[in-house]
């Protein structure tokens, strides 16, 4: 296969499977916009985590919400919890890495916030650590994650939201997680400013 056509594939592997998990995803997606819609319209903020590209992914949304995404509108509390080198740096070498989000959660998290924890294998346990230590602080948590959801998919409460990427591969999972964020915007801003 020349380079060409393996460039395409890539494309149309993305796009078939963002097609196949389009209606499956469309609800959780929904329902993860209004827990953060009422999260900030209520005084509460969004904490981010992932390692990464869901690190990246992580401060992607964070960025839309604080700033704006597509309309001009007041910034939302949204907050990555990966950006801070010291806070990192400290936590990993005075405890251990596993803990990096979870006390940044235990410190800045308040009943009413949220988390959005990412992701690709459900199985990242500093993110799920930060899931255990949001709950602990009374805060739903929207957790995006890929293949069986993995570990973080079975500490859920029935007052969070899961929204799985049904596929294998990383990459591909990855895409469909930037496009759910995406969404999410989308819906968090439809629902405070209409069309």
């Amino acid at each position: 296969m020349d380079i060409n056509k393996r460039i395409a594939k890539h494309f149309k592997d993305s796009a078939d499977l963002k097609l196949k998990v389009k209606d499956a995803l469309s609800q959780p997606i929904a329902d993860g916009a209004k827990l953060f819609f009422d999260c900030v319209t209520n005084d509460g903020k969004i904490m981010c985590c992932g390692n990464g590209g869901s690190a990246a992914d992580a401060q992607h949304f964070a960025a839309e919400l604080l700033n704006r995404f597509e309309k001009e509108r007041p910034g939302l509390a949204c907050v990555a919890l990966t950006t801070d080198s010291s806070v990192l740096t400290s936590i990993a070498n005075d405890y251990d890495y596993k803990q990096v989000f979870s006390k940044q959660v235990r410190a800045l998290g308040l009943p009413g916030d949220s988390l959005l924890a990412i992701s690709t294998s459900g199985n990242s346990p500093n993110v799920v650590a930060a899931i255990h230590a949001a709950h602990e602080r009374d805060m739903r948590v929207v957790a995006l994650v890929g293949r069986d959801g993995g570990e973080m998919a079975r500490i859920l409460r029935e007052s969070d939201i899961l929204i799985r990427v049904d596929a294998q591969s990383t990459a591909r999972i990855q895409e469909v997680h930037l496009l759910t964020l995406h969404c999410l915007c989308d819906a968090i801003d439809y629902m405070l400013l209409g069309e």
